[in-house]
């Protein structure tokens, strides 16, 4: 099996783009893989997902056991790989990277250029010296925060990443992938997200020189989503898109049952985040 690092190169080659889900409990890790399999069988596409577990997910589900989950579908020919999403310490970061992470993201979006810069190359440092392969992805430009449904665009976020700052900052950090600002934003707005700026992702990749990563997918139409990977995108994070169906498949189910065994409630939840896994990536390879 390819590791994650193969994958992202053959995923540019392709022009597809990588799923990346954010999962906060068992079913939804199940959901996720089912997709995969579904996908796999129904194209014959050799596609990896990225599963992605940010701070409260991390305490939530726990690091180690994330890990153990993530290695058993490996070594059942899955690919399927553990991404520490928006880790806000270094300390953290490193926590995850030892406990055997495939990717780790160190958020330094709300602090100083400078200390965004010193924070990431510590993490670099550190996971190179770890023994075994981790990517390193950061931020630059600030898209807002929360996989959650907002009224407006939050203050301060949209202000798109400049090519020319970009190049420097993977230059002065050393790191494996970059998340930039280009239209995106974290959540859902109530009145439609913003469009994604193709061209900008485009000058972004050429100048930067590193795969690119694009945050906030959920909300983003198909033709964005589409012209996005053909500039340049490698991999996609959904999340908020995850938690609606889940929570609303699941507030049906307890309407219409008063059993107390969560399997038995629980799958309607798990098969409405499998259909929008699916429904992802099949638009992420082009496959509709």
């Amino acid at each position: 099996m390819k590791t994650l690092r193969e994958y992202i190169i053959w995923a540019e080659q392709e022009k597809i783009a990588i799923g990346h889900f954010n999962v906060a409990t068992l079913e939804m890790v199940h959901a996720v893989v089912d997709g995969l399999k579904i996908i796999r069988e129904k194209t014959g596409k050799d596609i990896p997902v990225v599963l992605g577990v940010a701070e409260g997910e991390q305490d939530w589900m726990g690091v180690h056991e994330m890990v153990a989950l993530v290695k058993t579908f490996q070594s059942q020919g899955f690919p399927v790989f553990l991404n520490a999403d928006h880790t806000f310490t270094v300390e953290r970061v490193q926590k995850a990277i030892d406990a055997g992470f495939n990717m780790v993201i160190f958020d330094g979006a709300k602090i100083s250029y400078e200390e965004n810069v010193e924070k990431t190359k510590q993490v670099v440092a550190y996971a190179r010296a770890c023994g075994h392969d981790v990517l390193v992805e950061a931020e630059l430009g600030y898209i807002g925060s929360g996989s959650d449904i907002k009224d407006t665009i939050p203050d301060g976020a949209g202000k798109t990443t400049l090519p020319e700052e970009a190049k420097k900052f993977v230059q002065d950090t050393g790191m494996d992938l970059l998340a930039p600002s280009v239209g995106n934003i974290h959540g859902m707005i109530r009145g439609g997200n913003p469009h994604i700026d193709s061209e900008l992702v485009k000058k972004i990749r050429a100048v930067a020189g590193i795969p690119l990563v694009l945050h906030g997918g959920s909300g983003i139409s198909d033709a964005d989503i589409t012209a996005g990977i053909k500039s340049g995108i490698v991999m996609i994070h959904v999340s908020t898109e995850l938690r609606i169906a889940y929570r609303a498949a699941l507030e049906e189910s307890l309407s219409k049952t008063t059993d107390l065994a969560p399997y038995k409630y629980l799958p309607l939840a798990r098969d409405a985040v499998r259909n929008v896994v699916i429904s992802k990536l099949e638009l992420f390879i082009h496959y509709k």
